[in-house]
């Protein structure tokens, strides 16, 4: 078969990172956590680390690059104990280097701590001024070690307590582990903006992950998520949970539904794979394209969506876009020649399944525009007669701050143009975009349960003016000596 090739640099939003914990008393956990991380690779590919006690001492081992890269057998065979947490991380606060690595270390007078964090403190740079003014040193330039050091600074012995009063005074998204030489602790914030479950293992096990997908293969089971303002402690006397700080009420991020989460995750009891599925089925309602013979998806996320929308339409679903599912992260730069050209190494175009055909290309989302417009021209280069366009959520028109990567507004292709405009600059024949009503109708879990401030500028927490540059916020602040950030 007949393929024309094109790049195409990731257009969706980037998720900081996932978290894994597990306790499993007698056992050896860093396997099952590696292979949770690994579950939760979609979140970030950036670094990956490992922090496990043995009841008397904490080892922990984090490099940059995939969870497959950073360990090996060896490896985790280094890594002993019944109790233990993992992080994969994408970066929107600190730099992409080794410093910035999580779990986060922290001694206190009171033993080691590590954390391990998914999203974004929003009075960072507040919180690291006052603790730097009582002697605390960073050796990292990102949010999550603030939320670290917070807690060592309020540790009077009482673990449990420091974390309960550090959440009363730090704000924004955090879901949370924490390990120290005895126990796992669970956190969420008062919206609970990113998302955290637990899941039994073995009888006497638990699990604490940041999505469902990632119990499933170690073989747990759900019990339940952790609630907005919920502190949950694990340890050889079992699992104590109550309310740390007063929740706010559900505000779980709407993008974990429209992209962020593995389609097999579930949150609030919905699967995603539906979810999404539900999406192009108001999608057609919304904006159905007479006379089409073809939907596709861009592989892999537009899946769900464009198979919903084939359904409600009744217009034959198919494939016209298929992705090398073997390409990582790579660090090596294209010349100049190629850089021109693409890199060629993402999508390929079934020209046989596209020729003569009116397409309906269905994707998740535009964020930038940066690569829509790309393969709408491959679809008409390999002979589509028109390519209208269907997007499964409202325009993304204003930045995150609570641990996507999408921070500068100016970079939003939805606040700069209009529809039309967006239309035009990606040369397809149509555009629609499903509206909030059908992706609350899609999900179909209260109108209010989620943050939806990237569509609608309504931010469930306030963000602090400084948080405009939020992912660098930190790179000029002083740091210990001899921890410069620098790649590995």
């Amino acid at each position: 078969m007949d393929h024309d090739w094109i790049e195409v640099r990731e257009e969706g939003p980037h998720d900081e990172c996932g978290v894994f914990g597990v306790y499993l008393p007698g056992e050896e956990v860093s396997r099952a956590i590696y292979f949770g991380l690994f579950s939760l690779q979609h979140r970030g590919q950036e670094s990956a680390g490992i922090s496990i006690s043995d009841g008397e001492r904490i080892r922990t081992h984090k490099r940059m690059g995939l969870v497959s890269q950073v360990f090996d057998s060896e490896t985790l065979d280094g890594l002993q104990g019944s109790m233990g947490i993992g992080h994969t991380r994408y970066s929107t606060t600190g730099s992409s280097v080794i410093c910035n690595a999580q779990p986060i270390e922290v001694k206190t007078p009171y033993g080691q701590i590590c954390v391990a964090h998914n999203g974004n403190i929003v009075n960072t740079r507040q919180l690291r001024e006052e603790l730097q003014g009582k002697g605390v040193e960073f050796t990292t330039t990102n949010d999550s070690e603030v939320l670290a050091q917070s807690i060592a600074s309020l540790h009077r012995g009482d673990l449990v307590g420091a974390v309960r009063d550090a959440m009363h005074r730090v704000r924004g998204a955090y879901s949370v582990i924490i390990l120290s030489e005895d126990k796992l602790i669970a956190i969420r914030d008062s919206r609970g903006i990113r998302p955290l479950c637990l899941g039994s293992l073995n009888g006497s096990g638990t699990v604490i992950s940041s999505e469902t997908c990632a119990l499933t293969v170690v073989g747990a089971k759900f019990l339940r998520e952790v609630e907005p303002g919920e502190l949950v402690v694990i340890d050889r006397e079992g699992m104590l949970d109550y309310q740390a700080i007063e929740a706010d009420g559900n505000a779980v991020c709407v993008f974990e539904f429209i992209y962020l989460a593995r389609p097999d995750s579930h949150i609030y009891g919905r699967n995603l794979h539906q979810v999404r599925r539900r999406m192009g089925h108001e999608l057609a309602v919304e904006h159905p394209v007479e006379g089409a013979n073809l939907v596709i998806p861009v592989p892999d996320t537009g899946i769900p969506a464009a198979i919903g929308f084939a359904e409600a339409s009744r217009i034959t679903f198919g494939e016209g876009l298929i992705k090398n599912r073997y390409i990582g992260r790579t660090f090596i730069e294209p010349d100049q020649r190629l850089r021109e050209l693409g890199v060629r190494m993402k999508l390929c175009a079934l020209k046989e399944n596209l020729v003569g055909r009116k397409v309906v290309m269905v994707d998740d989302s535009i964020v930038r525009g940066t690569t829509t417009g790309q393969i709408v021209r491959l679809l008409r280069d390999s002979g589509a007669a028109e390519v209208h366009v269907r997007i499964s959520s409202p325009p993304v028109k204003w930045p995150c701050f609570y641990g996507i990567d999408m921070a500068d507004r100016r970079e939003l292709i939805g606040y700069r143009m209009s529809v039309e405009e967006i239309r035009e600059h990606i040369g397809a024949d149509s555009l629609g975009y499903l509206s909030m009503r059908g992706v609350k109708k899609a999900i179909n879990a209260g109108r209010n349960h989620f943050c939806t401030a990237c569509f609608t500028g309504d931010y469930p927490i306030k963000v602090p003016r400084e948080m405009k540059n939020a992912k660098f916020a930190l790179e000029e602040l002083p740091m210990a000596a001899g921890t410069a950030a620098q790649p590995e």
